[in-house]
């Protein structure tokens, strides 16, 4: 079934409008109990399993400071969401949804490392890096890079569900997640295309962190992304590898080359570089106005679902404020950087895809094998008919009529 037209940045689909009407009721009359967005009934609601065993699991496989950044982002994140977000009962569900999970999540992985303390020793391949803006064709690059059977890649499942599970419950879990996201989100297909086993970026193990970026992009929470973007991520990141490592070795895949990308990259490429010295690069280059303007797009879709008073000049002024915070950020740590880089423009891409990654490879010292050029010409006969060119017609139509 098609999607209803986008007539505006921030329509919502009729069953958002639906369920934020019924729960603000279920609220108000007493039906439903409000889901409580702070940190402390977090805490108290994934520990409940564990018992006596939280405190070891909080703690499991990190240092001291990685679990107390982990905390006073949290509080931080709940204070922010109470003090700017205005979210509406939709947004509230759907914020203790993500944060439950992410809290549920460090306590799993706590308990997983100390049982299975060998896990955090699995040698990596250097990866695959690409970096640039959201919106400035890195999707397109991770994705036929991922193609090559010579490279591994995150699967949407294992990004959201990612603590290991048997009987493949992750992938089962992602598909339930996505049908229901589509049901409130009729666009969001359109605007990032997702399936449970496709080819996914690694933002959510970052968010796993509370990383700034997943949440910034959805609600208006301006005090905790200037103080995150002005904390040093460190402790992010280190949790961010110890999920690769987990995933790469519960997959198998720990010997072939991860192809990673995520926007936020470009914000804290020196410490990402800190953590892989011996990563290959690619940087995705796109004229900045174009990036911006799909950036809001994005923005606008996932905050109007949460909050009935997004304000669309401070979207744009979140996103300008990102673009150059990243450029500046991205430019800085590349100019000590002595490793594999390799640019690919976005009109390139489009022009003639083929070649844009033939010098890709080339800039990388890699071999474009004929069985990845086969793997990547299935990719791009894939996607002639997929939901993106939505995305395309939707932007033009707001450019027609704004």
């Amino acid at each position: 079934m098609a999607p209803p037209v986008r007539d505006h940045l921030l329509a919502r689909g009729p069953l958002a409008e639906r369920a934020n009407t019924f729960l603000g009721k279920a609220w108000e009359r007493g039906w439903l109990p409000p889901p409580a967005l702070d940190p402390d009934a977090l805490w108290a609601l994934a520990a409940k399993p564990y018992g006596t065993r939280a405190g070891a699991a909080e703690h499991g496989g990190r240092s001291p400071e990685d679990a107390a950044d982990f905390r006073e982002r949290l509080e931080r994140l709940c204070a922010a969401l109470h003090a700017e977000a205005d979210l509406n009962p939709l947004g509230r569900a759907m914020a203790w949804g993500q944060l439950s999970r992410v809290v549920k999540n460090r306590l799993a992985f706590g308990a997983l490392w100390l049982d299975r303390p060998e896990l955090l020793e699995t040698p990596l391949a250097p990866p695959i890096i690409v970096v640039g803006h959201m919106r400035s064709g890195t999707t397109r690059i991770h994705t036929l890079l991922a193609a090559d059977p010579a490279h591994s890649h995150t699967r949407y499942c294992d990004a959201y569900h990612p603590v290991p599970a048997p009987l493949g419950m992750n992938r089962v879990r992602a598909a339930m997640e996505l049908a229901m996201l589509g049901l409130l989100n009729p666009w969001m297909q359109s605007i990032h295309p997702m399936a449970p086993a496709a080819v996914e970026e690694e933002l959510a193990w970052l968010s796993a962190a509370l990383h700034h970026s997943i949440y910034e992009s959805q609600w208006h929470i301006p005090a905790f992304s200037a103080w995150s973007e002005a904390r040093d991520p460190l402790p992010v990141y280190r949790e961010f590898r110890r999920i690769l490592q987990t995933d790469a070795a519960h997959r198998g895949l720990a010997d072939k080359p991860r192809v990673l990308k995520v926007p936020a990259f470009a914000e804290d490429l020196a410490t990402l570089l800190a953590l892989f010295p011996d990563a290959r690069l690619v940087i995705a280059e796109r004229e900045h106005e174009a990036v911006l303007k799909s950036a809001i797009s994005l923005a606008a879709n996932q905050m109007a679902i949460q909050s009935d008073s997004c304000c669309l000049e401070a979207i744009e002024a979140r996103w300008r404020h990102k673009i150059a915070l990243r450029e500046a950020r991205m430019a800085a740590a590349l100019e000590g950087w002595q490793g594999p880089v390799a640019r690919a423009c976005f009109d390139a891409l489009n022009t003639d895809w083929e070649s844009a990654i033939a010098g890709i490879y080339a800039g990388l010292g890699l071999t474009l094998t004929p069985q990845a050029r086969a793997a990547m010409h299935k990719v791009m006969a894939a996607s002639e008919d997929g939901h993106h060119h939505q995305h395309a017609e939707q932007l033009a139509r707001f450019s027609a009529t704004g």
